[in-house]
């Protein structure tokens, strides 16, 4: 009998890192702050058709309206309640969305906040996103309900209320994030709330969760709300399957928690993926593309089975979170596309793209006083619709790096070269680098200030393949580059060190 419990409970365990995409498909992309009607038309007319697995979408709850500064995007992070309405639509939007995306395959994981709802100095009134009441001073959140006991303010241990040593894993997990009310997760009352919410959302039809602020919570107390989460909606998934969870932990290492204190939860983000990956392509203190043969574990990164890998988030685009000046964005397109495509070719981790809005850095002293600007929005303060321009680019303010030809062709390149090892690794010694998938997908990456001549072994089948990062297959042409590979496997690659891209990558399904 205990045997079978056993198995029971790590069954249950090992589900939650499942990502629960389309066996086809590998990737998901983070929608960042996209109006779920815009969200449903992008999964029919390109997620779909294009093969991405799954969207992450912006937190869905009830929020505090912050108006000084206008709207910012962290308001979405200040809970009032767990009701559905946000800036990005109501609950019938919410639940449409998810249905349509569902529909054609590509999935929703919710940005859940648990942690806390919002901030200490939010006072009191009804100006949230579904006009519920709530009093900041007296803890009342009626929305829920929630009410002073149910906070952790007896707990924390220190005279601000809020965490004030990051070496203090009581004070990182007890005390108030950037004054937060603290929800007091041990308590059965609240885990109780928590879960409603969450197997609300399972119900609608949602795939998993990103657990915002993960290492501000006692894993025990994370482990204990979600083994009261349902199983998924089986008018789209597997009888018995569970909702993916990945846990927003940062740990590059030097504090009190670990991200390894996690891994029995679900998965984990890894920041220091990002962080070395831009240190790695822009040439800072002395890395070379070409140590990264052992990239992954080899790198000391979490395991390969934990990990969910990206170039940058909503948060270290902004110089928040992790990773500093290192972190490639959108602001460096060039350098950025070699970073994800990077990250799309090579088989660690479970992969994120980062679809992101434009705004105006004002850089002063290292840091962005305009890091707190909100989605592109109204006169009115609502958010401007994504619209797509004749060439597939987004306008409106929505940069939509998922929609550039040289991502969304990696996603492809990621999912037809999915299971395959890693082969045929060659290196300069320096910042040229290239790389198989088995006998599927080839990439190569000329980082250095000079031109590449060089012919390699690509483990390919012989014929003519298009690149699929200067241009694509399109019907029985080459829109860009064409690369010949002999019967022995071998191609000649030729990349000038001033290419757009300087990189070349070709799979089996852009095969003429």
């Amino acid at each position: 009998m205990k045997l079978l419990l056993l198995l029971l409970v790590s069954g249950l365990c090992s589900a939650q890192y499942n990502s629960n995409f389309r066996s086809d498909r590998t990737t998901m992309v983070h929608l960042f702050e996209w109006r779920w009607a815009d969200i449903a038309a992008e999964c029919e007319r390109y997620l779909g058709p294009n093969g991405f697995a799954g969207i992450q979408v912006s937190p869905p709850n009830e929020n505090l309206i912050i108006t000084s500064p206008n709207r910012p995007w962290w308001e979405r992070y200040q809970p009032i309640s767990y009701k559905l309405c946000s800036r990005s639509g109501n609950e019938q939007q919410f639940r449409d969305m998810v249905t349509r995306c569902n529909n054609v395959g590509v999935y929703i994981y919710v940005d859940a906040i648990i942690n806390h709802m919002c901030g200490a100095a939010g006072g009191s009134g009804t100006r949230s996103t579904c006009g519920s009441s709530y009093n900041t001073g007296s803890k009342d959140f009626p929305g829920v309900p929630y009410s002073y006991l149910d906070f952790n303010d007896g707990k924390c241990r220190t005279g601000s209320g809020n965490i004030e040593n990051y070496s203090d894993a009581y004070q990182v997990r007890d005390c108030r994030l950037v004054s937060l009310l603290d929800l007091a997760l041990e308590k059965d009352y609240v885990r109780g709330k928590i879960a409603d919410y969450l197997n609300n959302l399972i119900s609608i039809g949602v795939a998993g969760f990103r657990l915002d602020a993960a290492k501000h919570m006692w894993p025990g107390d994370i482990k204990a709300i979600i083994s009261r989460l349902n199983n998924l909606n089986t008018k789209w998934f597997p009888s018995g399957a569970r909702p993916l969870i990945f846990q927003e932990v940062i740990d590059l290492g030097g504090e009190a928690i670990s991200s390894s204190e996690y891994f029995g939860n679900g998965r984990v983000t890894e920041f220091k993926y990002g962080a070395k990956l831009g240190n790695l392509i822009r040439k800072w203190n002395g890395e070379k593309i070409s140590y990264m043969r052992n990239w992954g574990e080899g790198w000391g990164f979490m395991p390969n089975d934990r990990a969910l890998v990206f170039v940058d988030n909503h948060d270290n685009q902004r110089g928040h979170g992790a990773g500093g000046a290192s972190i490639l964005t959108f602001f460096d397109a060039r350098l950025y596309k070699m970073g994800v495509g990077f990250m799309l070719a090579h088989p660690y981790g479970l992969a994120r793209v980062m679809s992101s809005y434009r705004w105006t850095r004002n850089i002063v002293n290292g840091q962005d006083s305009n890091d707190w600007i909100g989605p592109p929005a109204n006169s009115d303060g609502s958010t401007k619709a994504v619209t797509i321009n004749a060439d597939s680019t987004c306008g409106n303010g929505w940069v939509c790096e998922h929609r550039w030809r040289q991502i969304k062709n990696m996603v492809i390149f990621r999912n037809t070269v999915n299971g395959q090892g890693l082969v045929n690794w060659w290196d300069n010694g320096g910042h040229q680098v290239a790389f198989g998938r088995g006998n599927r997908g080839f990439i190569v990456f000329n980082n250095e200030g000079y031109n590449m001549d060089v012919t390699l072994n690509t483990g390919l089948p012989a014929g003519t393949y298009c690149d699929v990062i200067s241009g694509q297959k399109e019907g029985t042409r080459c829109t860009g580059i064409q690369i010949s590979v002999a019967s022995n496997g071998s191609a000649r690659f030729t990349i000038s060190s001033s290419a757009e891209d300087p990189f070349v990558a070709i799979h089996v399904n852009a095969k003429l």
